[in-house]
């Protein structure tokens, strides 16, 4: 079932959660993972039936971690924010729940979804809960970034690269750190992220947004 999900193959996978809920229609990791086939699937009738089994399976075992931070990223995709707060806080507050610290990540992009100040404290617990996560790393640097705490930010940037190690940056990172290169006037690392930003991301927008600062020196640079 999990090699099917991995490798796309999505009929094969239906067909096993099928047989599966035929023989039994209460099993919560069953409901759970054909409510994670559907959202994969993507078409909306797909999608919209997806809704329909994560919350079967919270009927079945309202405490279950795993489905709470399912549902949740399935309540993003659909853009209910507010309705997804709840179930990542159930998640991020199970203690045990391996992906606790994801769930917290989770509930961290939501409030900045939402302009909520709670953000950087739920980045934290987030880091707390597992020190190898990534996104609440960057997150947190944009945030000490927009507020100009440029030590924090990059302190929190430099981690981030670190854990990072040799995979690639995204264009989104790399123009924060050509961003806090150029508030700590490091001219030779800021050159070195906008080459890299250049190369592997030339129509991206952080790139093309470079290129316009470029012909208007008055522009604000964020």
């Amino acid at each position: 079932l999990f090699r099917s999900l991995r490798n796309g193959n999505l009929d094969a996978a239906q067909r096993s959660l099928q047989e599966a809920l035929d023989k039994e229609p209460r099993s919560v990791d069953a409901n759970n993972m054909m409510g994670v086939l559907l959202q994969q699937e993507g078409s909306p009738a797909n999608v919209a039936k997806a809704d329909s089994y994560f919350r079967r399976a919270l009927d079945i075992d309202p405490t279950a971690a795993q489905v709470h931070n399912n549902y949740g990223v399935y309540l993003i995709s659909q853009r209910r924010y507010r309705d997804a707060i709840g179930h990542f806080k159930i998640a991020g507050e199970t203690l045990g729940y391996d992906g606790r610290g994801a769930a917290l990540e989770n509930l961290g992009r939501t409030y900045l979804q939402l302009s909520d100040p709670q953000a950087e404290q739920t980045f934290k617990l987030a880091l707390q809960a597992n020190n190898s996560l990534l996104i609440a790393r960057l997150e947190l640097a944009q945030i000490y970034m927009a507020r100009k705490q440029i030590p924090d930010a990059s302190a929190v940037y430099n981690d981030y690269l670190r854990v990072l190690g040799d995979q690639p940056q995204s264009a989104r990172s790399l123009w924060l750190g050509v961003r806090i290169a150029r508030a700590e006037h490091d001219t030779i690392r800021m050159k070195t992220f906008i080459n890299q930003l250049a190369a592997a991301y030339p129509s991206s927008t952080e790139y093309q947004h470079y290129l316009q600062l470029q012909n208007n020196p008055e522009a604000v640079w964020k």
